[in-house]
Order: structure tokens, then sequence, then C-alpha cells
């Protein structure tokens, strides 16, 4: 029996695995209302927090299922496991004013 030579990227976001899917995603980012959605530094930074955890699998967190890009953009959505919070407008202008 062969084995297949395709690796899984564990740890990866969507942009960094399907070009197409990312394309996706981004649409439906885009029309989310402003007033809903962390900051850029706010967003980068829960990405980053969810590329080192463990549960990051192909995107996809495997404690909730979703896809880390979607869950990571909205002021309201917490990780499941606590490693970034919801935020309110108060702590998204107080981020803003200490950039």
């Amino acid at each position: 029996m062969s084995q297949s030579s395709t690796r899984f990227c564990k740890r990866c976001l969507v942009e960094e695995i399907s070009a197409e899917h990312y394309k996706h995603i981004q649409s439906y980012i885009a029309k989310i209302d402003d007033e809903l959605k962390v900051t850029d530094i706010t967003y980068q930074k829960r990405l980053d927090t969810c590329k080192e955890c463990k549960h990051l699998h192909e995107g996809l967190c495997r404690a909730c299922g979703c896809y880390v890009e979607l869950r990571a953009v909205m002021k309201r959505n917490r990780c499941p496991y606590s490693k970034w919070l919801a935020v309110s407008d108060q702590d998204e202008a107080d981020l803003a004013l200490s950039a």
C-alpha cells in the first residue's frame, strides 16, 4: 500500500491554504457592517494567536468548527479557549488611541 505525499497544514489559516476559499471568506467579511468588526490591529492579533494554537487545523478551530478568519473579525466573538475575548467599541477606541 503506498502512502500519499499530501501534507495537511496544521496551524495554517485559509489564506495560506487556498486562495479561492480565502477569496470567498474575504467577500463575506466585506459584507459585514464595519461597526460589527474589530480593527485591523485586533483582527491580526487574534489571527496571530490562533496560528499558535494547537486547536487550529487547516483554517478551522477544532473547538467550535469555525473558520478562524470569520470568527476573529467580529467584535462580539471570543475564542472558545479564552485566548482572546469579545471587545466593546470602547476597547477598540482605546486600542486605536494607544497605537
